[in-house]
């Protein structure tokens, strides 16, 4: 990814910014607009799209990536010049892919907003590069604790009330473990799936007080007894038989499919998948809590830019803007269950499920963070990435050898 990005030409400083920054609506005069989102998003974008497209003269048509080629192609893209008028981004790939210069400076045109202080603060940084901001939060996801209620009546656990601490959460996964209820578990999780550990792992740290990255995202700090302790949590439950067989080879394509299927008693997990998992089970939503208490959410998602290949920057701007108005973030986004980016419209007519209002709530709560790393992808999603290997060997492997597979990941970073 790092030699197709080095290749664009954009170099560290970025784009300038072009077109009139001054017009906050940009300009909606029937060009055709072109759009690159990967395919976890596919069914928010649609919507979306939809939406600017029934209400526009501009028209924007949608390209869907398959996930795992969707890094591949943007580099190539950048590379030859190529590049769509806007594209999204994993929120874990900004910082390399503003700092190599793929999207246009749209800082200006982002503080001519009236209501800039409202929008989602974790996508703005990691879209910043040196000041400048490239970004706007495209679609959210958040990491949860979702639960079984009907597990939980049977383990005689309160339906209403999940864990408030990971000690709880233990508890709880072992007590529906009890049941011994054929191909019934207590909880699950992603073990071979970088991607899937950050997500859901980091905002246990996180609600435990602790960082997990430092010196600006080139330092490891996942060896701490914080740290500790949440793998202590996980080896425990793997020794005692709780986590579902399979997950230690579980690679991310079906590592929500058991809970859907209400085969596991509670698990952490994308909130995005309300919806999906509320068709099947009875799902009780709590925020993802730290050793102790605290809680916190890891700010997923993509953001979205104007790509530096665009020759229609203020027509870009234009759904750009659009994304952020009422009629997309309530009456598209809201309204088909997932959370706006700005904080006023958080409380909306359609957030009247609790479980929907607790989402929303920890979407901009103290703890709830984006990480930002240059080598992100290499250090922690790559498939065989040293954060892969040090999680799988605290829960299956050899615990002893932590400090060496946090130092594997600092020298990834600072690559």
């Amino acid at each position: 990814m790092t030699a197709a990005l080095g290749a664009c030409g954009g170099g560290s400083d970025g784009p300038a910014a072009t077109g009139d920054a001054s017009n906050v609506e940009g300009v909606d005069d029937g060009t055709t607009l072109t759009l690159w989102t990967r395919a976890p998003l596919e069914a928010q974008a649609n919507l979306l799209v939809d939406a600017y497209n029934a209400s526009h003269d501009n028209q924007v048509e949608l390209t869907v990536v398959p996930n795992d080629d969707y890094v591949a192609k943007v580099g190539a893209a950048a590379g030859s010049g190529d590049l769509p008028d806007l594209f999204a981004a994993d929120v874990v790939y900004l910082p390399n892919w503003t700092s190599a210069g793929l999207f246009s400076d749209i800082t200006e045109r982002i503080g001519n907003l009236d209501y800039a202080d409202q929008i989602n603060p974790a996508v703005l940084d990691a879209g910043t590069y040196e000041d400048q901001q490239y970004v706007l939060p495209f679609v959210l996801d958040l990491s949860v604790m979702f639960y079984n209620k009907d597990l939980y009546r049977e383990a005689g656990l309160d339906p209403e009330q999940g864990p408030t601490t990971l000690t709880e959460f233990r508890d709880q996964a072992l007590a529906v473990q009890a049941l011994n209820k054929p191909d019934t578990y207590g909880t699950y999780f992603g073990g071979n799936c970088g991607g899937c550990g950050v997500f859901t792992w980091f905002p246990m740290l996180w609600a435990s007080g602790e960082e997990v990255l430092e010196d600006d995202g080139t330092t490891a700090n996942l060896a701490s007894d914080t740290a500790q302790d949440v793998y202590g949590i996980w080896r425990d439950l793997e020794d005692a038989g709780a986590i579902a067989p399979g997950a230690a080879d579980e690679t991310g394509a079906t590592w929500t499919a058991a809970f859907q299927e209400g085969q596991i008693g509670v698990m952490p997990y994308p909130a995005t998948l309300l919806q999906t998992a509320d068709e099947t089970v009875d799902v009780g939503v709590t925020a993802i809590p730290g050793i102790d208490g605290g809680t916190s959410t890891f700010v997923g998602g993509d953001g979205l830019g104007i790509s530096k290949d665009s020759d229609t920057p203020d027509q870009a701007w234009n759904f750009m803007q659009w994304l952020m108005s009422e009629d997309a973030q309530v009456e598209v986004l809201a309204a088909n269950n997932v959370t706006p980016a700005r904080a006023d419209f958080l409380d909306n007519s359609y957030a009247t499920d609790p479980r929907v209002q607790l989402i929303n709530e920890v979407s901009t709560a103290a703890d709830s963070q984006t990480p930002i790393a240059l080598n992100f992808q290499q250090a922690f999603n790559a498939v065989g990435s040293p954060w892969s290997t040090l999680f799988r060997n605290q829960v299956f492997g050899d615990a002893s050898t932590l400090e060496a597979d946090n130092e594997a990941i600092t020298e990834a970073l600072q690559q």
